[in-house]
């Protein structure tokens, strides 16, 4: 009985030793190396609080996608104040929307533009596709890639850039299995913290999420850990809008 409770126990402390050491970003699963991914970055919401960009610039983050808006009405708080710092520290900065299944392509276009200006040397817009903190796990998949489709040609027309779609492995290939991928030409931002994105095959991907617990100076907290997949002109190209 005591060998039994004690095992236990001991089973407890690993299972919470192993947690601890994941919230502190001492392990992960993925580790893309440097050499072939040498330009990394950052994403961020108002929920890191305030950041030092200065501090992210010098422990050698590239880039950064920063939240701008949710749904049809949502402005992050934090958006206004991380898009000027992370620009005055050096960072290549970029802005992302989540984007609401239940609410019109249109609306949710309105808002992002009314909040993200307009700027030649910024990363293309992002819109995050995902079932996490969404309103329907089982949406009509025609109707919401129609509605995907308005939200990206009117944020593409204002921007003059063809935006980024950020999307999980399960939404991925739910919505692969779904629709005909009419978004099949658009960059991709992968998140997946527990493997590479091989899974996409001969399908192309820009961005990948491979962290979510990063632990980067300035920043209070776990952060999400990100790396563009291209040599220097491909990202030179990422950024440059079309003439």
């Amino acid at each position: 009985m005591k060998r039994s409770s004690l095992l236990i126990l001991l089973a407890v402390g690993a299972v919470i030793a192993a947690y601890q050491a994941y919230e502190h970003g001492w392990v992960r699963f993925n580790y893309p190396s440097a050499e072939r991914y040498p330009i990394g970055g950052i994403d961020v919401s108002h929920h890191r609080g305030t950041i030092d960009w200065a501090a992210v610039r010098r422990e050698g983050m590239v880039f950064a996608y920063i939240k701008a808006t949710e749904g049809g009405d949502f402005v992050d708080s934090q958006f206004r104040a991380n898009w000027s710092q992370a620009r005055a520290a050096g960072l290549a900065v970029g802005a992302y929307h989540f984007f609401t299944f239940c609410r019109d392509g249109a609306s949710q276009a309105r808002n992002f533009l009314a909040t993200v200006p307009v700027m030649p040397d910024a990363l293309p817009p992002a819109v995050d596709l995902e079932f996490g903190g969404n309103c329907d796990r089982s949406p009509d998949w025609p109707r919401l890639s129609r509605e995907i489709a308005v939200f990206l040609e009117t944020v593409r027309a204002a921007h003059r850039r063809e935006p980024v779609l950020y999307m999980t492995h399960e939404l991925y290939d739910a919505y692969r299995r779904k629709t005909a991928d009419p978004f099949r030409s658009s960059p991709l931002w992968i998140r997946d913290i527990f493997r590479s994105p091989r899974w996409l095959g001969s399908r192309p991907w820009t961005i990948w999420q491979y962290a979510s617990n990063g632990r980067v100076k300035g920043i209070r907290g776990p952060v999400d850990l990100n790396v563009f997949q291209g040599d220097a002109a491909a990202w030179a190209a990422l950024r440059t809008p079309p003439p």
